[in-house]
């Protein structure tokens, strides 16, 4: 390799500079200031030990090196933008960076106090947090590395509390769920979701009263749709055929403290305090870096199924250690450290500065649904319930609508809009035009995820290049004949 200077970095970024003036700094010179002052003070902490000189030093090619990463950074869709509207991708807070780059020094593993003692305790305070949020004093729980392997503790815990009985979930629910029973060895059955993407409660019935029973997995917030399954009305279904509920609550779980949702679904959020398992992902909407899940147990009981031998790791303290309640052994102490930071700062609290930003965001969905649906060149099928808006364009047939979103997505991402593209089944669209030729049991239609709270300010520059891009394929080489309902 090239042996380069420090210069020849600093000239290339300052040959960039140019290029680079007008767009947003993801972090800047006063936030290391910050991360160093706190480095400083971790350090004083160590300060009683010999003199230690690391034989690893870093050498003149690391600047160079990292200049190289950055290059191939580039090639990532611009996530921590407004104009990214697409999948559920939220940047993480400035503190929450901060806090992990400054775990990241040390290098915690939470498997055991031994290998995380700070940052354990700082876990055990940050889940008791969550678990409060949703009404629970007494729990089991900790983190883990995201939504699946949270489902996956729940399913398992699940399987051990009634082995061999089924798993019921939605048809829209998380595809993780029949993939985990699957590895779980567990009875798996995928329920019927009415036309907004909900359980459909009477079917539920249906198969309750069939029996061999053991799980309900109740989806709060598809990842689809955003839809909320009625976890109110599943309450009373429990109570006649004895299951137990699980609450897959990875993607909408925080909107339990928001106040600007429909009514039905401010009574399935409530009602969260009732199910027996909760999961929760933090690097969705809890401003995290990838990956910080969360698993949590209204019955401390559960614990019983963990139990083993670990002479090896457990043996400075007779305190609770995480690896004893968890299926995962290393874990990073970093990704603890960073959540108990954010929730320091931003407390989850009905309306707090976390709350009022997700009912932005909630703000934001309801908006851009409004201005879709009295546009008779579109279609939508359905008013968003949390963040996560459908729509599609208007055609002679359910494929070539499909088609279009197709194009739309691509003209969107050359205008710099970013949003996704959703195959979903045509039932949900129960407001398709009468003369629409049905010719496909799928409608490909255009998904928008606006789960930060400057979407709702962006709003109005999302909206215009929405209709720039329909333009652009209106005037392409094939056109769409414009209807009208």
């Amino acid at each position: 390799m090239r042996k380069a200077s420090a210069k020849s970095s600093s000239e290339a970024a300052a040959a960039d500079k140019s290029n680079t003036s007008n767009t947003p700094e993801l972090l800047n010179s006063e936030h290391f200031e910050f991360l160093s002052n706190a480095l400083r003070t971790l350090s004083t902490g160590f300060k009683n030990l010999p003199e230690f000189k690391d034989t690893v030093t870093a050498s003149e090619n690391v600047g160079d090196i990292l200049t190289a990463t950055a290059e191939r950074l580039r090639d990532n869709y611009p996530y921590f933008h407004p104009l990214y509207a697409g999948q559920m991708l939220k940047p993480p807070h400035l503190v929450a960076q901060l806090a992990y780059a400054l775990a990241m020094t040390i290098n915690p593993n939470n498997h055991a106090l031994d290998g995380g003692r700070a940052t354990s305790a700082m876990e055990k305070e940050a889940v008791a947090q969550l678990a409060a949020m949703f009404g629970w004093p007494k729990f089991l729980g900790h983190l883990c590395g995201g939504g699946t392997m949270a489902n996956l503790e729940a399913l398992w815990v699940a399987g051990q509390s009634a082995p061999e009985k089924m798993i019921l979930a939605s048809s829209q629910s998380h595809y993780t769920h029949q993939r985990i029973s699957r590895v779980l060895q567990l009875p798996f059955e995928t329920i019927a979701s009415d036309a907004r993407g909900r359980i459909d409660v009477k079917v539920l019935e249906k198969r309750l009263k069939r029996g061999g029973v053991g799980t309900v997995v109740v989806t709060m917030g598809t990842t689809a749709t955003g839809s909320v399954d009625p976890l109110h009305e599943i309450l009373a279904l429990r109570q006649k055929y004895d299951f137990r509920i699980h609450a897959d609550a990875a993607y909408g779980g925080y909107f339990t403290l928001v106040e600007n949702l429909e009514p039905d679904t401010q009574k399935a959020f409530a009602a969260m305090v009732e199910a027996d398992s909760i999961a929760i992902d933090p690097h969705k909407h809890g401003l995290q870096p990838y990956g910080c899940g969360c698993i949590l147990f209204k019955d401390p009981g559960v614990g019983r199924w963990y139990k083993h031998d670990s002479p090896y790791t457990y043996f400075t303290s007779t305190d609770l250690h995480l690896g004893e309640i968890s299926l995962e052994c290393s874990r990073p102490g970093a990704a603890a450290a960073a959540l108990w930071a954010t929730q320091k700062l931003l407390s989850l609290t009905k309306r707090g500065d976390f709350a009022q930003g997700l009912a932005k965001s909630r703000e934001a969905a309801r908006t851009l649904y409004d201005r879709l649906r009295v546009d008779e060149q579109f279609i939508t099928p359905f008013a968003p319930e949390l963040d996560i808006v459908i729509f599609a364009l208007r055609a002679e047939s359910v494929s070539a609508t499909s088609m279009f979103s197709r194009q739309i997505f691509k003209a969107a991402a050359n205008r710099d809009l970013h949003l996704a593209i959703a195959d979903l089944p045509i039932g949900l669209f129960a407001n398709l035009p009468p003369d629409m030729k049905r010719d496909r049991d799928t409608f490909t239609c255009l998904r928008s995820v606006l789960m930060k709270p400057a979407h709702l300010d962006w709003l109005n520059q999302i909206w215009s290049r929405i209709l720039a891009s329909v333009t652009d394929v209106q005037n392409s080489k094939t056109g769409i004949s414009r209807r009208r309902k």
